[in-house]
């Protein structure tokens, strides 16, 4: 049996004409940059989300950049975020003129600890932005406590938690704002690139309508240096579209997932534990075994096609050499890192597909 990682192509023949009608009211239109599409789907995330606002942009990146921004991160603060994240997480305080300040994770969780946190502020430090990783909602309890504390802004990057709750609440609302990806491989996914900033603080969602275009408040007139971070109306329109399935699809992804760990219980494979009171959104389902490498390789061969979810953590990327971080700086990060990888998990996946990944990887790992 043949396993794919992801199946993209699947999703779109069950929703083929749903789409195609979609993108034909956006050419009829001619609404090609923000637009309808785009301002109705602003509507219906933030419902979702459970937040009083939503302002659509090209990327989760800018999302989050934009987030730092109307929060007031300035050059020469700080910024307190996790290194087991993909790199766009620090860039986005880096395009602020902010420095990122990592910690290490909770290797339970695989999200911020808490305690290393508050061990890392200093009289710079103005914000801190925890990832949901694979959609597993972070601490928010503790963090946003250390937050109150210490007056700093909290900022949630939730660009794999799409439908993750937190003591029963939508992610997205808990901080000043949180920042989504609409990459195509996500929970919700656009076709082609997409982001968007969450809030309930209607200065943070006036301050991201300006900046994400242009920094104009009316055609013309320029009061910021802004940038050009507008959705496409095409992209809002497949994400409305692709909303109405949300909630069915995550389903799915929790039933996947119950399956794997239970198929996996008792084994030499372990898997990230969500924090108390997290509801994931099930955005991958990441497992740790030794010999990562040849595991996955030995799987491929049995037609079981996987993933890295993150193979090099940020603090140790070229990119971010200037910090002078070396191995070992976040042990547990290193750790993880070292072992992690993805199983197959979407919506369309059968329970048949699923249970032959597992059986395949308990195999490998037993030597079978």
């Amino acid at each position: 049996m043949n396993v794919p990682y992801f199946d993209l192509k699947m999703q779109y023949a069950s929703l083929r004409q749903e789409i195609l009608d979609a993108l034909d009211r956006v050419c009829q239109n001619a609404s090609f940059i923000l637009g309808e599409e785009v301002s109705l789907f602003e509507r219906e995330f933030a419902s979702f989300c459970e937040t009083k606002h939503c302002v659509a942009m090209n990327t989760g990146t800018s999302a989050l950049h934009i987030a730092l921004l109307a929060s007031g991160v300035a050059p020469g603060d700080e910024v307190i975020t996790s290194p087991n994240t993909f790199i766009a997480t620090a860039e986005a305080i880096s395009y602020t003129g902010a420095k990122p300040v990592f910690v290490d994770i909770d290797p339970a969780t695989a999200n911020l600890d808490p305690r290393a946190v508050e061990a890392a502020l200093t009289p710079r430090t103005r914000a801190i932005v925890p990832v949901h990783l694979y959609g597993l909602p972070a601490d928010l309890d503790s963090l946003l406590a250390i937050a109150d504390r210490h007056k700093l802004v909290l900022i949630e990057d939730a660009c794999q938690a799409h439908g993750a709750r937190y003591r029963g609440k939508r992610i997205g609302g808990f901080g000043k704002a949180a920042a989504f990806s609409f990459y195509p491989g996500k929970n919700l996914g656009a076709y082609g690139e997409g982001g968007a900033l969450t809030t309930n603080d209607d200065s943070i969602a006036a301050a991201a309508r300006i900046l994400r275009d242009h920094g104009q408040v009316t055609r013309y007139y320029h009061d910021f240096v802004g940038f050009n971070y507008r959705m496409d109306g095409f992209q809002g329109a497949v994400l409305r579209v692709k909303l109405r399935h949300l909630e069915a699809w995550n389903a799915r992804r929790r039933e996947l997932s119950a399956l794997y760990r239970k198929l996996l219980a008792g084994s030499l494979v372990q898997f990230p534990q969500a924090a108390p009171h997290a509801e994931s959104s099930h955005h991958l389902f990441v497992v740790y075994v030794e010999n990562r490498d040849a595991v996955r390789a030995e799987l491929e061969k049995r037609g079981v096609a996987t993933a890295i979810h993150y193979p090099v953590p940020v603090h140790l990327q070229k990119a971010y050499a200037p910090l002078a971080h070396r191995p070992g700086s976040f042990p547990h990060t290193e750790r993880a890192c070292s072992r992690v990888f993805s199983m197959p998990l979407f919506p369309e996946m059968t329970n048949e597909q699923a249970q032959y990944a597992a059986q395949s990887l308990l195999a490998v790992v037993s030597g079978k």
